[in-house]
């Protein structure tokens, strides 16, 4: 019988402690959330602010070490490369879309001269990039962490394109600049639909 009233007793204190601690203001949430493992951080330099739109090109990233400047190198060589394969695949996309709607002879060589030609353009181009958000912090461990967004302009570049492949006395009779600007737009509106995750 005292057994049973002890049984019941707790039971009621649990529940009254329970429902205690379920009214409290959202600090035990938090405590709840890190007791499960988990815990919100932030991530510098990133956010609808830093990703690509139609007018740029965009990319973020993390470096970190022991030494404040190779924390800072890592960073920026991490966001050069994350840019280069971002311009790289609208490039091609463009030049695929492009080549595919136009009625060219021997569509398999134009193609590799194209993608030779922006090629070059995309090295020269990634010389003109702008870092446009730059943070350091320091860790738990007494690493430095870098954070990094860089820009490239989608103007400047298709520009560049335009001029060289002008320029190409094989892709002069074949070349259409409003066709190739029409689909390097369209391939830039894409780019910005698919970083807003529409």
């Amino acid at each position: 019988m005292k057994t049973r009233k002890l049984q019941s007793l707790f039971l009621g204190l649990g529940m009254i402690m329970t429902a205690g601690l379920s009214s409290c203001g959202s600090s035990e949430k938090v405590a709840s959330t890190k007791s499960q493992g988990e815990e919100l951080i932030e991530v510098y330099c990133t956010g609808p602010d830093y990703q690509s739109d139609k007018k740029h090109f965009r990319a973020s990233a993390i470096g970190e070490s022991l030494d404040q400047m190779v924390s800072k190198k890592k960073a920026g060589t991490n966001a050069r490369a994350e840019l280069a394969s971002l311009v790289a695949s609208t490039i091609k996309g463009t030049i695929d879309n492009y080549v595919n709607s136009t009625e060219l002879n021997n569509v398999e060589q134009v193609e590799e001269r194209f993608e030779g030609l922006t090629r070059e353009v995309i090295n020269q181009q990634l010389n003109n990039i702008k870092v446009i958000c730059e943070k350091q912090t320091r860790t738990a461990q007494s690493k430095y962490k870098t954070y990094i967004a860089i820009e490239m302009s989608a103007d400047d570049l298709e520009k560049a394109i335009e001029q060289k492949l002008s320029q190409d006395e094989k892709l002069k009779v074949d070349y259409d600049y409003n066709k190739f600007k029409e689909t390097y737009e369209a391939e830039m509106q894409k780019l910005e639909a698919k970083q807003r995750g529409f």
